[in-house]
């Protein structure tokens, strides 16, 4: 029998001090009293001796042979580590000599993330010395997935005890995918990443797989289609990849072929072929491969002995919980001298260099849990550990770390969620060193060196204010009706968009969009109008339904927005019957206008002849309009552009002078009486108390065009950022004009100065 870092040296009266531990002499008594000092990392190691009714001083000291070991003078500094409360009033006596802990090191990082870097240092630094072996000891398993990843700078690929958990590994992932492609109903975002996974078509043929697999994504992107795979085919045809996604179509497509309640024994067996179907054997190869195919064989065996079945929709969940708890090592590959270690695994090995990470309570000792069922007097009565137990299992395994040739003790003063206390095991370190020794023990050039890795040598210089200047060449380009006003807002913007032409992309499974939403809503009045030419008495519903199934609409989607969709619509159309005089002449008409050489073009909404004869240009609007105060300072001039190529330039078949310029706002309101819908007009009205009047719009909006014509397409202005602070334009170029890096020291600056 081996007992483990058993103390024998420790005196009598603190062996006694430990508690009874369920000694032979009190028989019937429960073994865990409620003055036993459980916490001490000897306790379990008594327990065990009266248990098998062994006094301690018949245990003898077993040398193992070529292993090195602490330096003698640190063992006494251990046992007075960890006393009981009694003895530890010792300390106050004890000589410096019995109190130093030679060769072991204290670390105090900011943050994990350093605390990771810094340990990633001292295991480079040790291996440098030939056979030197390094261990790292944690039960804090995301500290040594950050160790691992900073090792992998230096190339060093360290030998993770604890595996990964089969979930997070390549063959994993890629079970879990289909799962959730098959739960969710072919879902944009598992279908995109299924689609383009590592394994997938892994081989020669790859590349052009991934080239058919991102071109279809971009068209995949936006709101979530129709659930299924029917609705995906007119996305792969727009993307010009039919028939790729026919055979893609062909290969997950039983996945779908039955829904509800299903045998997990099945649907296993769907995902096994599916799989293979996708990426060949080389799906099981690797290691991670053959633990998947262990857990679908073992979980496969006992669905079909019991006849589990299981609703399609929770497969994914059940998977997951399932390799969770599947660890997977490579069989190879790791550094022979690098190891990282959870707490019962560190037991069994030994290395020249220990570092103890993540001492911050909580973490090491864990949190106790304490028992929903049962008190702890009731456990105690039983026989039970409780939860204090494990803090002494805890204090023996640091215990037994410092016993190595060289040992690190290290922590971080703040973890992911905020501040964090030492470990008690630290701060009784701390304790028992004083301040004098304390300041020896303490390493502060290893934090350094960290925090110096990843700052440049010089202090980088401060992003101006980015001020593209491209030659007449590129700048000689038309100017849309809707761009005008970020010209003169935020040139870089439309210098992005229309010199670069950058597009922005939407995401996978997006939310509708205000985009998105007006696209809709355009593209249903744009029909509805078109027929009532053909049928005055139309129906506006139907037309609706249509558009959205075309856009491949979302049930969920169309259920949460299509009713404020539909009430907006029926006010339209009670708000054009209202007038029958005004005519409407032109939905959605394509025009444009050459001024001073450069061309300037856009789409109106609708064009209206009144009864005089003149014109009412109107722009339909998912959201709130801008004001006339906007227009005034040329933040929305879309309108009187529209106006101007109505009056001088071509708009199809409809021409004349604009007298009427309205926004329809399908947004909330409460004069509407079906709840949205209102009229709003930057110019002066029956309704509207606007501060121009019709030709003033006009005037302005020719004054605004010729400023930008001058000045930056013609001329040589800079398209500097953000020129005017006050424009409520887009954001869709904020981070490539790293404005975050800028606009807060311009402001502060401009604070100073007031």
């Amino acid at each position: 029998m081996i007992l483990p870092d058993l103390d024998l040296s420790m005196d009598d009266t603190v062996w006694d001090e430990l508690g009874t531990a369920g000694a032979p002499e009190q028989a019937g008594a429960p073994p865990f009293e409620r003055g036993d000092c459980v916490t001490h990392p000897q306790y379990h190691l008594k327990l065990l001796l009266n248990r098998m009714g062994i006094a301690r001083g018949e245990v003898q000291q077993w040398h193992r042979k070529g292993m090195t070991a602490a330096p003698p003078e640190r063992s006494h500094a251990i046992s007075s580590l960890f006393l009981p409360p009694e003895a530890s009033k010792g300390w106050v006596d004890l000589p410096a000599d019995k109190r130093r802990l030679s060769g072991v090191r204290l670390i105090e990082s900011a943050h994990p993330e350093e605390e990771a870097q810094a340990i990633a240092l001292l295991i480079r630094q040790a291996i440098e010395i030939p056979q030197r072996r390094a261990a790292v000891i944690t039960p804090d398993r995301g500290l040594a997935r950050r160790i691992v990843q900073h090792l992998r700078r230096w190339n060093i690929v360290a030998d993770d005890s604890a595996g990964q958990p089969l979930n997070d590994t390549p063959g994993g992932r890629l079970f879990l995918l289909l799962a959730e492609v098959m739960s969710q109903n072919a879902a944009p975002v598992p279908l995109a990443a299924l689609l383009e996974h590592p394994l997938v078509q892994f081989g020669d043929e790859r590349a052009a797989w991934l080239k058919s697999a991102r071109a279809f994504e971009l068209e995949l992107r936006g709101p979530r289609p129709l659930p299924g795979l029917a609705p995906l085919m007119p996305l792969a045809q727009k993307a010009g990849v039919l028939p790729w996604w026919l055979g893609v179509a062909e290969t997950i497509g039983p996945l779908f072929e039955d829904d509800g309640e299903q045998s997990l024994a099945h649907m296993l067996d769907l995902l096994a072929n599916v799989a293979e179907n996708l990426c060949g054997t080389v799906i099981w190869s690797r290691e991670d491969g053959r633990a998947l195919a262990a857990m679908i064989e073992d979980l496969r065996g006992h669905a079909r002995e019991v006849g589990t079945a299981l609703d399609c929709r929770e497969l994914h969940t059940v998977l997951r919980d399932v390799m969770e708890q599947i660890a997977v090592r490579p069989a190879y590959g790791g550094h022979p001298r690098v190891a990282i270690y959870g707490l019962l695994e560190s037991r069994m090995a030994r290395a020249d260099l220990v570092i103890c990470a993540g001492l911050n309570e909580g973490v090491w000792p864990a949190s106790p849990a304490s028992d929903p069922m049962l008190a702890p007097p009731v456990l105690r009565a039983l026989g039970v550990p409780g939860a204090d137990f494990r803090i002494g299992l805890s204090a023996h395994d640091l215990a037994g770390a410092l016993g190595a040739p060289e040992a690190v003790l290290s922590h971080a003063r703040r973890d992911i969620a905020g501040p964090a206390i030492p470990s008690r095991f630290l701060l009784r370190v701390r304790a028992l060193l004083g301040q004098d020794l304390l300041a020896r023990h303490q390493e502060t050039s290893i934090p350094e060196l960290a925090r110096a890795l990843d700052l440049a040598g010089e202090e980088a210089p401060r992003y101006r204010v980015p001020r593209p200047n491209p030659n007449a060449e590129q700048r000689n380009v038309p100017i849309k009706v809707t761009a005008l006003d970020r010209l003169l807002g935020d040139p870089y913007q439309f210098y992005a968009a229309e010199i670069l032409a950058l597009r922005r992309l939407d995401t996978l499974d997006a939310e509708p969009s205000p985009a998105w939403q007006g696209t809709a809503a355009h593209s249903i009045l744009e029909q509805w109008h078109k027929a009532r030419k053909i049928d005055p008495n139309a129906p506006l519903e139907p037309i609706a339904e249509n558009v959205l199934i075309q856009m491949n609409a979302h049930p969920v989607m169309r259920g949460l927005w299509k009713p404020r969709l539909f009430a907006a619509l029926e006010w339209v159309e009670q708000e054009i019957a209202k007038d029958p005089g005004r005519i409407v002449a032109a939905v959605e008409q394509k025009g444009e206008m050459v001024f001073d050489g450069v061309r300037i073009y856009g789409r109106a909404d609708r064009i209206d002849r009144l009864a005089d004869g003149s014109l009412a240009i109107i722009d339909y609007k998912t959201g709130k309009p801008p004001s006339g105060k906007q227009v005034e300072k040329g933040f929305a001039l879309q309108l009187g552009l529209i106006g101007l190529i109505a009056r001088d330039g071509d708009l199809g078949p409809v021409s004349g002078e604009p007298g009427h310029f309205e926004y329809w706002s399908l947004a909330s309101s409460k004069t509407s009486k079906t709840g949205f819908g209102y009229v709003q007009s930057p110019v002066k009205t029956d309704y509207n108390r606007a501060t121009m009047a019709a030709d003033e719009l006009l005037s302005t909006t020719k004054r605004f065009l010729s400023e930008a014509v001058d000045g930056w397409i013609k001329g040589t202005q800079p398209f500097t950022a953000k020129l005017n602070p006050d424009y409520p334009g887009y954001t869709d170029f904020d981070q490539l004009m790293r404005l975050d890096e800028w606009q807060s020291r311009i402001e502060a600056d401009e604070g100073d100065k007031r």
